[in-house]
């Protein structure tokens, strides 16, 4: 990798033989972000609000995101019904239903004018449209509605498009 030159002015300079020193010119090796994904993803600033993201079950990815192939808007969570459901951040419901297809009982958070999150196939769910969410708070239990097994399938929703919530979420 080629650096380009960095100039670095000093005063000059007159030596003992009364000539002037020239600026001294040096190679500065370009600066690497060494941050990994998750961290850098989950201290992002968006709308002056740094966001901060949890796990939202304690059970392991079953099913990763991807949006070639099997498409997959998110990850899939294994657990049994009943098990909770917390909000990753925390945001306000804007949706609390089943009238989405393929998604089972489910609801939506907004987290701000950026973040939405999804948290789909509960078994119950414990918030209304309307209703604030904290961080870690047990929103929904899971469960198999509109799916063949108990799972939670979550999202995370930048700017309306789906993006990995893995990058988002602190390591396990």
């Amino acid at each position: 990798m080629v650096s380009a030159p960095v100039t670095t002015v000093n005063k000059t300079r007159t030596t003992s033989s009364g000539s002037s020193s020239k600026p001294a010119t040096r190679y500065k090796k370009p600066q690497t972000n060494t941050k990994p994904v998750q961290e850098k993803f989950a201290n992002q600033r968006d709308n002056k609000v740094i966001m901060s993201w949890s796990w939202p079950s304690k059970g392991p990815v079953i099913e990763a995101y991807s949006l070639t192939g099997e498409v997959n808007k998110g990850i899939d969570l294994a657990g049994k019904k009943g098990e909770p459901v917390f909000a990753a951040a925390d945001g306000k419901v804007v949706y609390s239903g089943t009238g989405l297809v393929g998604y089972g009982n489910l609801i939506i958070i907004k987290h701000n004018e950026t973040y939405l999150s999804a948290y789909a196939h509960n078994s119950r769910l414990l918030l209304k449209e309307g209703d604030s969410a904290k961080a870690g708070q047990k929103i929904a239990e899971i469960g198999s509605t509109g799916t063949n097994r108990d799972k939670l399938h979550f999202e995370i929703r930048r700017d309306g498009k789906p993006v990995n919530p893995v990058q988002y979420l602190p390591r396990r």
